[in-house]
């Protein structure tokens, strides 16, 4: 625990720099703070040179992100973090070798993200997910959901190519009023096929925002996952500083 039993999150971040200034900032309004020292320590490395996550997995000539993932850990860790947090869904199909390259709890967005589509009251049984082609091509979502018997649908081809047209523009700073129109879209056609609730599984497309997206069925962000799991997680750490306190954290 780091002194003054104030923990420390560590935050993987850089995937886009822009989501993870947007978990920094959903960390701020979601902590129930009177004066600054009631907010939560970020220790955060904004690292925007990791390789690329879709050269490495979906064109497959790309440099493995894991070595640069791991140092950055390890840097974390180093510098005190007691919990480290990674605001990128495709890195999470490195999150093994994260794990396995340090002494403290590394939070799972998939796991807690799927695990929250199944604690909703209306129960769905199918879930649409919006999420880089890397992360569907390595069935990060569809293999944790799968696991707790929920059908996936994925977005049509076509689909898929304005959702990865829709990243890159966030990674630009170029997001228009038509693009929020197409993100809906998008998630209006995975309702179409059946989907029963609908998974926000990119930061980047987090940082688009909800506004307008839908309202025929529940919308569950990853973003919104990590941001409450990272305030919790403190408030159990504040409370019994071991790791087997964080509750979720394998």
């Amino acid at each position: 625990m780091s002194a003054n039993d104030h923990p420390v999150v560590g935050v993987i971040g850089g995937m886009g720099p822009d989501a993870t200034v947007d978990l920094m900032q959903r960390v701020i309004c979601a902590t129930p703070a009177k004066d600054d020292a009631d907010h939560i320590h970020l220790l955060v490395d904004n690292n925007p040179k990791v390789p690329s996550r879709i050269a490495a997995l979906v064109e497959g000539h790309g440099e493995s992100p894991a070595p640069v993932l791991v140092q950055m850990a390890q840097n974390l860790e180093r510098a005190g973090a007691d919990l480290l947090a990674i605001p990128c869904n495709t890195a999470h199909a490195y999150l093994e070798h994260i794990r396995s390259a340090v002494a403290i709890p590394v939070l799972d967005m998939i796991q807690m993200t799927a695990d929250r589509l199944t604690e909703l009251s209306s129960q769905p049984e199918t879930v649409g997910i919006i999420a880089s082609s890397a992360v569907l091509k390595t069935q990060l979502y569809g293999k944790a959901l799968e696991a707790h018997g929920l059908d996936v649908v994925l977005p049509t081809v076509a689909d898929q190519d304005a959702v990865m047209a829709l990243i890159k523009k966030v990674k630009s700073g170029q997001v228009s009023i038509a693009d929020h129109q197409r993100f809906s879209d998008i998630a209006n056609c995975l309702v179409e096929s059946g989907a029963q609730a609908i998974a926000v599984a990119c930061t980047d497309l987090s940082v688009m925002g909800q506004d307008g997206l839908i309202s025929d069925v529940p919308l569950i962000d990853a973003l919104d996952v990590l941001t409450e799991a990272i305030v919790t997680c403190v408030e159990q750490l504040v409370q019994s500083p071991v790791r087997d306190a964080i509750q979720g954290v394998q």
